[in-house]
């Protein structure tokens, strides 16, 4: 059975780094059909948005990660092969990231690896907040 869990959320000041961990388990990427993982946050009254996304599994990230455009340049993601660990570096950060982040695995195509349909499992969440 496939499971996510997240970690590494909590409260900064603007202007501090937090960085997120995401541990995938119980998987295999042919038969569980994950190409995949990305971070997801949402905002309370907020529709939940795609962060950034990686390729998983073997072969090499190189040009296939994928930013929103709110924070490229201030967010950095990242895995561990190996160990099955996605990683989100967040510099910089504002009170606007406050959020509930959330990763996800799945099976998108790279041009709508930031929308939620694509994903197919889902981690509990760990909260971000920012205070100004």
């Amino acid at each position: 059975q496939v499971q996510l869990v997240e970690s590494g959320g909590g409260s900064v000041q603007t202007g501090g780094s937090l960085k997120l961990s995401c541990a995938l388990s119980g998987v295999d990427y042919n038969y569980n059909r994950i190409s995949r993982a990305a971070w997801f946050r949402q905002a309370p009254g907020k529709e939940r948005e795609g962060v950034a996304s990686i390729p998983m599994g073997a072969g090499n990230t190189l040009g296939n990660t994928l930013y929103a455009d709110s924070v490229k340049g201030r967010f950095t993601i990242s895995r561990d092969h190996s160990n099955n660990i996605m990683y989100l570096q967040m510099d910089v950060l504002k009170p606007e990231d406050t959020a509930m982040y959330y990763c996800a695995a799945g099976l998108p195509s790279f041009r709508v690896a930031l929308a939620r349909e694509g994903y197919k499992y889902w981690g509990q969440g760990t909260q971000v907040t920012v205070s100004s």
